[in-house]
C-alpha cells in the first residue's frame, strides 16, 4: 500500500471512531467505505461495506436512493407512481469523488470520508451526515440542515408552517376534537419540503420518526421500525415548479366529477330514508343548490354501536334503498356511502371473512380479535389480494344500485394492534400504508369494472402519493369552535403541497354542541373556497344550512350560490391540478417568494387569480393581511384597488370574508343552478379585472362533460382562452375557444365579457370589427346578439357575443 493512501485510510478510520460515539448509531452506518462504482441503464449503483446505494433518476428534478443493507431486499416502493423517464446522465470519476448529473439534479460522492450530497442547477440543497443507520429497534437515514432554511411538511399537523425544531411521529391516527395544536393526526407523511425549494420523501409507511433539527439542529433523521430503506429528491427553481416535479412523480390526482365541487350535505348520521328524502326536499324548497348527500353508519344498522361491518342496508330503516337514491337523483342529489374495515364479530359479514381468510392474524394465523369503541372487532388485511376483491365487490355492488361516491372512515386505522399480522408484515410495519392500500382498492375497481366513471373516494388518511388513486382527504373530527376553524387553512396548504390537492375540513366544525351562527357563517363563507364544500358534524347541532334562523340561511346560500356561480372557475383549477400538479389553495409566496410569508396563514391563493383571507375570530370589523407582491388586487366585493406588497387592514362584516382578485385576472362564471345536473356554459360570464398597471393578461378555462374518466386524454374536452392587450387608449380582447366534441358541449355560447373598473362610457366598441352599440339598459343587451351595455354605478363594462368554434375579438376605445 502507498503511503498516501495508508495516511488517507487512516484519517477515514479516525473519523469513523469519532462519530461512532453518537448514541444509537452501530457500525453498519459508522465504517461505510466506497468499494466501487457502475452505471447501469438509467441508474448508479454504489457498492460500500455495509452494502449497495442505487441512484435512479426518474426526471431531470427527482432520483430515488435506495440502501441495500448486504443480505437485504427492500420491500416494494407506494410513493413512486410512475415509470421513470428517459433521462440523459453524465457520470465523471476521479480518485476521490463521483459526479452523476441529470441536467438538473446532482449528486457527489466523495469517496474518503465516505459522503452523499445533492445540487440542483448548481445550487446546494443538502447532504447526507451518516446517510442510512441501523441499530437493534430502528434504521432510517440522517441528513446535515443548512443553519436558515425552514422544513414544512410531515403530513397533516397543526404545528405552525415552518416545522423545524419538531420531532414529528409518523403513525396515523385520529385526533378528535383538536384546535390550535395537534402534533399527531390522521394523515402523517414521511415528506419534508424545504425553504431552499427541494423535497424529501421518505418511502416508507412504518410506524416512525422524522426529527426535523429537535433533537439535533442542523440533523434531520428519519427512523422507522422496518419497511423500505429509500427516499425521494425532488427540486424545482419555483415552488409551482416543485409541486409538478413532485406529482410527476408520486402521480396526479385525476378529475372528481363536477358534482363533487358542488354542496354536499353530511351528518353524523341520517338514521331513516324518510329523512334523507326530507332533508333534501328542504334544500330545493330553501332555493339552496344541493348536489350530494352523505350517510354515515346508520345506512347498515339502527345503532351507534355494534353493526360495523354489515355493509349492507339496514332494510327496516330505508325500506327501499335503490328506489330512494334514484329519486333523489332525479332531483340532482347523488349518494355517498360510508364504510370502514373493521368488521365487528356481532356483524353479519364476520363468519364469511373469517371462511375466507380475509381478516389480520394473530402469529398463530387466528383472526385477531380486539375491542374498540365501535364494539369487538376484527380489521381487513387490506394487502391480501383476495381481501380486496371480496371488499371491492361490495362496492361495486352498492355502485350497480345507485350509489355514486364513497367514504372510507377510520382508515388509518383507527385501532392497528403492532402485532396484529397482515400478509406483508406487522401491524407497525405498514400501518401508514393501509389508507393508501385502501383506496388504491377502490380506484383500481372502478377502473376494472365502471371504466367510464370518475370515482369519489373521501378518506381521511393515506400515504405520499395517495393522490393518484383518488384520495379526497378532510382534515377529521375537528373542534365546532373557533379553535377548530383556526388550524384549517395551514392544514390545507400543507397537504397541497405534499400532493393531497383535495384537503378540505368539515365545514361548521364536528365536535361538540357549540352553536355558534357567526362560527357558521364563516366557515361555510370560508368554504366556497376550499377544494369540496362538505357540511359534516355531530347531531346535537344541525351541520344542515336549513335547518338554522333564517338569517344565517340567508347569508349562507349566497354563499353557496356563490360557490355555483364560480363552478367554471373551480373547474378549471382541478384540471390545472390534474395536469400539472398545482394545489388549489396555494400559500402567498408561490407569487411572492418572500421568506417571511412562509409562515403566513392569515390569507390564501385560491388558484393564482384569488386572494382569500378566512375570518376566524368572533366579532372582527376589520381584518389586518398583507397584500402579495405580484401585482395590484380589488376586493372582490366593492372593487377597491390594493396595491401588492404591502400589509392593509380591510373592513369585515357579516355578509362576506375578504376577497380579493388580481388585475388582469379573467374569472369565468356561471349563473348559479340547484345541482350541477343542471350546469351549461351556454350562457357565460367572463370578467376581466381591468387596471391600468396591466397591459397584457391572459387566462383560460377548461370545459369537458364534467363525468367522464380520462376526458382530457381522451381529447373529449376543450379550452377557452382569454387575452387582454392594452395599448394607448383601447383595450383588445380576444376570446378563443380550442378544442374537441364531448357529451354536452354547447353548439353556440352567449358570452358575456364584463369588464371590471371600466369608469367612463366607452366611445365605441368593437366585435369582430363591427361597432356595436352601447345600450342604456340592461335588459336590451338580453335581446341582442350582441352589444354592450356599461354601467355607470358598478363600473363595469358588459359586451355580449354570441360564439361557436370562431375566435372572438373586442376592441373597446
Amino acid at each position: 500500500m502507498n503511503r498516501k493512501l495508508h495516511h488517507l485510510n487512516h484519517l477515514v478510520w479516525l473519523a469513523l471512531l469519532l462519530v461512532s460515539f453518537i448514541p444509537g448509531i452501530h457500525a453498519q452506518n459508522t465504517e461505510r467505505v466506497f468499494l466501487s462504482a457502475e452505471e447501469s441503464g438509467q441508474s448508479l449503483k454504489v457498492t460500500t461495506s455495509d452494502g449497495f446505494i442505487v441512484f435512479k433518476p426518474y426526471s431531470q428534478s427527482g432520483m430515488e436512493v435506495e440502501f441495500l443493507p448486504k443480505g437485504e431486499a427492500n420491500p416494494p416502493s407506494y410513493a413512486i407512481g410512475v415509470k421513470p423517464e428517459k433521462t440523459k446522465t453524465v457520470l465523471t470519476q476521479t480518485d476521490h469523488l463521483l459526479k452523476y448529473t441529470t441536467g438538473g439534479l446532482e449528486v457527489t460522492i466523495e469517496k474518503v470520508p465516505f459522503k452523499v450530497s445533492y445540487s440542483y442547477n448548481h445550487h446546494p440543497l443538502f447532504s447526507e451526515e451518516h446517510g442510512y443507520f441501523q441499530n437493534d429497534t430502528l434504521q432510517g437515514f440522517r441528513f446535515n440542515l443548512s443553519p436558515e432554511e425552514k422544513l414544512m411538511g410531515g403530513g397533516e399537523r397543526v404545528l405552525g408552517m415552518d416545522r423545524r425544531g419538531h420531532r414529528l411521529q409518523l403513525y396515523n391516527k385520529a385526533s378528535y376534537g383538536y384546535e390550535t395544536h395537534a402534533d399527531l393526526m390522521y394523515y402523517s407523511m414521511p415528506v419534508v419540503i424545504s425553504s431552499k425549494k427541494y423535497m424529501v420523501v421518505f418511502d416508507n409507511g412504518a410506524s416512525g420518526f422524522m426529527d426535523l433539527g429537535a433533537t439535533q439542529k442542523d440533523i434531520l433523521q428519519f427512523e422507522a421500525v422496518g419497511g423500505r430503506m429509500s427516499y425521494l429528491v425532488v427540486a424545482g427553481d419555483a415552488w409551482d415548479q416543485l409541486a409538478e416535479n413532485y406529482t410527476g412523480i408520486t402521480g396526479r390526482q385525476p378529475m372528481v366529477p363536477r358534482w363533487a365541487l358542488g354542496n354536499i350535505a353530511s351528518r353524523m348520521g341520517y338514521h331513516t330514508q324518510q329523512e334523507v328524502e326530507d332533508v333534501v326536499d328542504k334544500y330545493i324548497a330553501d332555493d339552496i343548490p344541493l348536489d350530494g348527500i352523505v350517510l354515515d353508519l346508520y345506512w347498515f344498522g339502527p345503532d351507534l354501536k355494534g353493526h360495523m361491518g354489515n355493509l349492507e342496508w339496514d332494510l327496516d330503516s330505508f325500506p327501499e334503498p335503490e328506489k330512494m337514491m334514484a329519486d333523489i337523483k332525479k332531483k340532482g342529489v347523488k349518494t355517498v356511502l360510508i364504510t370502514e374495515p373493521f368488521i365487528l364479530k356481532k356483524s353479519g359479514k364476520y363468519a364469511e371473512c373469517v371462511e375466507k381468510g380475509l381478516l389480520g392474524t394473530d402469529t398463530l394465523g387466528n383472526p385477531y380479535v380486539f375491542d374498540f369503541f365501535f364494539g369487538t372487532t376484527t380489521l381487513l388485511d387490506i394487502f391480501k389480494p383476495s381481501t380486496q376483491r371480496w371488499f371491492w365487490n361490495i362496492y361495486k355492488k352498492h355502485t350497480l344500485s345507485g350509489v355514486a361516491g364513497w367514504w372510507g372512515d377510520l382508515g388509518e386505522p383507527e385501532v392497528h394492534p403492532d402485532d396484529l399480522m397482515h400478509v406483508n408484515g406487522r401491524g407497525d410495519e405498514v400501518h401508514n400504508l393501509y389508507g393508501h392500500q385502501w383506496a388504491k382498492t377502490v380506484y383500481e375497481g372502478f377502473a376494472k369494472d365502471f371504466p367510464e366513471r370518475r370515482p369519489v373516494i373521501l378518506m381521511r388518511a393515506g400515504f405520499a402519493g395517495s393522490q393518484r388513486y383518488g384520495l379526497v382527504p378532510w382534515s377529521g373530527d375537528v373542534s365546532r369552535s373557533w379553535g377548530g376553524l383556526k388550524p384549517q387553512v395551514e392544514i390545507s396548504l400543507q397537504m397541497g403541497m405534499q400532493g393531497l390537492a383535495y384537503m378540505h375540513s368539515d365545514l361548521g366544525g364536528f365536535a361538540g354542541n357549540n352553536k355558534d351562527a357567526e362560527l357558521y357563517i364563516r366557515w361555510l363563507q370560508y368554504g366556497v373556497f376550499q377544494p369540496v364544500y362538505r357540511t359534516h358534524a355531530q347531531e346535537d347541532v344541525p351541520p344542515e344550512p336549513v335547518f338554522w334562523d333564517e338569517d344565517t340561511k340567508d347569508i349562507v346560500r349566497e354563499s353557496i350560490k356563490l360557490r355555483y356561480a364560480l363552478m367554471p372557475y373551480n373547474y378549471t383549477l382541478i384540471h390545472e391540478n390534474a395536469t400539472k400538479g398545482l394545489p388549489m389553495m396555494r400559500p402567498l409566496f408561490y407569487v411572492d417568494d418572500n421568506p417571511a410569508l412562509l409562515d403566513n396563514t392569515e390569507a390564501y391563493l385560491w388558484g393564482d387569480n384569488f386572494l382569500v383571507a378566512p375570518v376566524v375570530n368572533k366579532g372582527v370589523t376589520t381584518k389586518k393581511m398583507y397584500i402579495p407582491d405580484n401585482g395590484v388586487w380589488m376586493d372582490y366585493f366593492n372593487k377597491e384597488r390594493y396595491a401588492g406588497g404591502q400589509e392593509v387592514e380591510v373592513p369585515v362584516d357579516i355578509n362576506h370574508i375578504p376577497v380579493f382578485v388580481k388585475a388582469g385576472s379573467f374569472i369565468p362564471m356561471v349563473p348559479p343552478m340547484q345541482s350541477t345536473d343542471d350546469y351549461h356554459s351556454e350562457k357565460l360570464f367572463v370578467h376581466y379585472y381591468n387596471d391600468n398597471s396591466v397591459e397584457q393578461a391572459d387566462g383560460y378555462m377548461y370545459e369537458d362533460d364534467g363525468a367522464t374518466k380520462g376526458s382530457f386524454e381522451k381529447k373529449a374536452y376543450e379550452i377557452i382562452r382569454f387575452k387582454s392587450i392594452k395599448s394607448d387608449d383601447k383595450l383588445l380582447l380576444t376570446i378563443s375557444p380550442d378544442g374537441y366534441d364531448y357529451q354536452g358541449k354547447p353548439d353556440q355560447r352567449n358570452v358575456y365579457m364584463v369588464v371590471e373598473n371600466w369608469n367612463a362610457k366607452p366611445s365605441k366598441v368593437y366585435v369582430d370589427g363591427d361597432k356595436v352599440k352601447v345600450q342604456k339598459r340592461s335588459d336590451k343587451l338580453e335581446k341582442l346578439s350582441e352589444g354592450a351595455f356599461w354601467d355607470s354605478v358598478s363600473g363595469q363594462l358588459t359586451i355580449k357575443v354570441e360564439m361557436a368554434d370562431n375566435v372572438k375579438t373586442i376592441v373597446i376605445e
